[in-house]
């Protein structure tokens, strides 16, 4: 199983960049994203797990989150999200 780490910050001003970095990652064959490094987030760390799972689901795989923050946790389902991502601890 090949895992990539989040990095520390994941808001609107580093979501392309960590959008595409995530990618290459699951492009390459990563199945599981740790995002214990996560300490500050909005709303778009959401649409880039969403986007990276997407990514993994056409490529007919899936993409585990790990250690997700419960702040994001919670995040996604106030915003009813939480299902369109495969989360373990």
């Amino acid at each position: 199983m090949s895992r990539f780490e989040t990095a520390p910050t994941l808001t609107h001003d580093s979501a392309k960049s960590a959008l595409d970095a995530g990618l290459s990652r699951i492009a390459a064959g990563a199945t599981e994203v740790d995002c214990a490094p996560l300490k500050q987030f909005d709303s778009s760390a959401l649409a880039v797990l969403i986007a990276w799972q997407r990514a993994a689901n056409a490529r007919g795989a899936a993409l585990a989150v790990v250690n997700l923050p419960s702040g994001l946790a919670s995040l996604a389902q106030a915003y009813g999200v939480d299902t369109l991502l495969t989360f373990r601890h």
